[in-house]
């Protein structure tokens, strides 16, 4: 007999999506590093593919087209969780949580356009990749094991290039970085309350930042153009490359998920997340010291925000027949600052989505959906602080399916 959606079980179909970011809205942030997965009843597992577009143009200072740079991407996400006795529940999560990819081309400030560089032609391109994979205890307490503890250890992957091109990068036009794979540990904490009778949970989810030590090789052709006086070269140790080390903390964060039956058929669901990019930055070497030569001993960093992000979303699931349910979601990022970095030139977005899920069986159930983001406009900067280029009226998408299995 097929499975029906009883009330307590009855999830937002387009769950896969709900606090995906992209790369460009706010920070480097993509995951969401949903947890969600760990709060279900029972046994339960779960495969998540997400696919994301966005189309992010603009012009430069000088009124050049900025063609499309936000790189589409993919990534997936997977969740394992299991009760031990009616106290104790175990989990496993894997997700990609922060991440950047954008390419700039064409005949704009972006792009080397130096005949007789060997770099002529190449755009300034981004990438940043990480991975992280969570283990999580939780113990659940109280009269009728209506609150829950958890917690447990992060493991985390990153590593990043970048490269700048292009007059709207002065001297650091043909600056090249490669940032060596590196994994650091963290840990991840929180408590949830839950009120089967009425579909009712919530839960508050704190994920420590976590520090990497990684190598970097530096590529700063400026150095050898005979403009920088020997005296200060020889001063700060400045060379054309260097391979060193470089500390990238990515930020902490905190989730709230929260949702409540609103009758038999139809649940209400609400999330928050806040990020504080204010306290991100890269901040390699050779690209450091060399702008302390007109910045002073502090020097620029290659990437920082000015703002925190804030993540808003309001669902709603409907039941419509045993086995199927729909849902709409309606979303609020705020952006990371503007002006912000030309290398994820948006300002959050506002987002609607709709989704689906269907039980195949009484254990198995797949759901699909899909969220349009409305991006917020932004002005382009560069380390130094000029703005470089203005990005208005661009939008994107976001397709996700997901296979999961529960047994009560």
């Amino acid at each position: 007999m097929r499975n029906t959606f009883h009330l307590k079980t009855l999830t937002v179909a387009v769950a896969v999506l709900s606090i995906t970011s992209i790369a460009s809205a706010a920070g480097l942030d993509r995951s969401g590093q949903d947890v969600t997965a760990f709060l279900q009843d029972g046994t339960y597992a779960e495969a998540v593919y997400t696919y994301i577009d966005a189309d992010v143009t603009g012009n430069d200072v000088s009124g050049n087209k900025i063609g499309d740079i936000a790189e589409s991407y993919d990534f997936f996400r997977y969740g394992v969780k299991a009760d031990v006795n009616e106290t104790f529940s175990v989990g496993i999560l894997y997700d990609e949580p922060f991440g950047a990819a954008a390419d700039y081309s064409g005949d704009n400030n972006f792009v080397d356009q130096n005949t007789a560089s060997p770099r002529n032609g190449e755009g300034t391109n981004v990438e940043v990749r990480t991975e992280s994979i969570t283990a999580i205890v939780g113990a659940k307490f109280g009269e009728n094991k209506n609150f829950q503890v958890y917690g447990g250890p992060v493991a985390q992957r990153v590593q990043a290039d970048v490269k700048l091109r292009g007059a709207a990068y002065s001297a650091a036009n043909g600056y090249t970085t490669h940032i060596s794979t590196d994994q650091e540990y963290g840990y991840i904490a929180g408590v949830a309350y839950s009120k089967p009778e009425i579909a009712l949970k919530a839960a508050l989810t704190y994920r420590s930042e976590i520090k990497h030590t990684a190598d970097a090789a530096e590529i700063y052709p400026f150095v050898d153009s005979g403009l920088i006086p020997d005296s200060a070269i020889s001063a700060l140790g400045l060379s054309s490359s260097r391979s060193s080390s470089i500390d990238i903390t990515t930020p902490e964060s905190v989730n709230f998920d929260f949702q409540t039956g609103i009758n038999p058929t139809t649940l209400a669901t609400a999330k928050v997340r806040w990020v504080p990019w204010s306290d991100f930055a890269i901040v390699p070497s050779l690209y450091n010291g060399v702008s302390q030569l007109s910045y002073g001993p502090d020097g620029l960093p290659l990437v920082s925000y000015d703002e925190d992000q804030w993540v808003v979303e309001l669902g709603l699931a409907k039941r419509l027949a045993p086995a199927l349910a729909v849902s709409g979601t309606v979303g609020w990022d705020s952006g990371a600052g503007n002006p912000v970095t030309s290398l994820g030139p948006t300002e959050g977005y506002y987002s609607a989505g709709l989704g689906a899920k269907y039980n195949v069986t009484e254990n198995w159930a797949i759901s699909a959906g899909g969220k349009y983001l409305w991006l917020g406009d932004a002005d382009g900067q560069v380390p130094t602080g000029d703005t470089v280029a203005n990005f208005e009226n661009n939008d994107g998408f976001v397709l996700g399916v997901k296979v999961s299995y529960q047994a009560l």
